[in-house]
């Protein structure tokens, strides 16, 4: 491990004071250090700068600085290229990421002296149909959510797995998420909490105009199709990660199926996924789980 890319959430480190300290650790330990031009020009170290793009294809391990959702989102860049990904916390407690910005050298001479695991975590990719012609795919560590928009009606969804009919769900939405996004949006829509370590792709109703609707959860190895029934104009959206945002029309095809991408999470802590759920519930109120 020779290069390694940081990449800061400018929103949480307006500064650039956890940056440039997680910089100049990294150097410490004879490491090769990579930056966006952007960040390098900030802290007058344009010697350090690279493209966009080189951050994630041209480094040995690539270290976020804030919370879950910068994570997600360099998680999204990284997985083509299997390079494995570091969080470290500059807010709340997160589930994705592995460190806080206090005692840093401890693990990082850890990381370096190669004591450290990978997390192999599965992620799901969907493409969005209209015509009968495929217009984007986007993969997601976390979820896909299909979700109406803020002042429309409630919009109306077909489900299949693997082209056989499952339900008609008339609701504000859905989510498909992955084992690691149980604790996110699906949970949040009343869906199960999943050990992260587990292949299975979930599909949870969001606020449905039924009473017998339940999360769905099914095998890794199945397609999920959604179609858009509605006939007249709404806002529904696509949502990645809760990030990227497509417009949706009527008659749209969502496919969601098991991507060939894992996002390779680098631990080196001894926190554990039930560490982290348990202080987390706590945080929302839940006691004596």
């Amino acid at each position: 491990m020779k290069r390694i890319s940081v990449i800061p959430n400018i929103d949480k480190d307006k500064e650039l004071q956890n940056t440039k300290k997680v910089i100049e650790l990294i150097e410490k330990f004879n490491k090769e250090v990579l930056v966006s031009e952007q960040i390098a020009k900030a802290l007058k170290l344009d010697k350090i700068g690279c493209k966009q793009t080189e951050l994630y294809s041209n480094t040995d391990l690539v270290i976020v600085l804030g919370g879950d959702g910068t994570l997600l989102n360099g998680a999204r860049h990284t997985a083509p290229f299997g390079i494995p990904i570091l969080g470290i916390n500059l807010g709340h407690l997160g589930f994705l990421v592995e460190l806080e910005k206090n005692n840093l050298e401890q693990f990082f001479k850890k990381l370096f002296a190669g004591e450290y695991t990978i997390d192999h975590r599965m992620m799901i990719e969907g493409t969005l149909f209209r015509g009968g012609m495929a217009l984007d795919t986007f993969i997601a560590l976390n979820d896909i959510g299909i979700t109406r928009g803020s002042f429309s009606r409630i919009i109306n969804l077909k489900i299949f797995v693997n082209e056989q009919f499952v339900d008609f769900f008339p609701a504000d939405g859905i989510v498909v998420s992955t084992p690691t996004g149980s604790t996110a949006y699906s949970l949040s829509a009343g869906g199960p909490i999943v050990d992260p370590n587990m292949n299975m792709i979930m599909v949870t109703p969001i606020c449905p105009h039924t009473l017998h609707s339940r999360s769905i959860i099914v095998p890794d190895d199945k397609i999920i199709n959604v179609h858009v029934e509605d006939a007249y104009h709404h806002d529904a959206m696509i949502t990645v990660d809760g990030q990227q945002g497509y417009k949706l029309q009527p008659k749209d095809i969502i496919t969601i199926k098991k991507s060939t991408y894992v996002t390779r999470l680098v631990r080196i802590s001894n926190r554990s996924f039930y560490d982290v759920l348990r202080r987390k519930l706590t945080e929302r109120g839940i006691k004596n789980l």
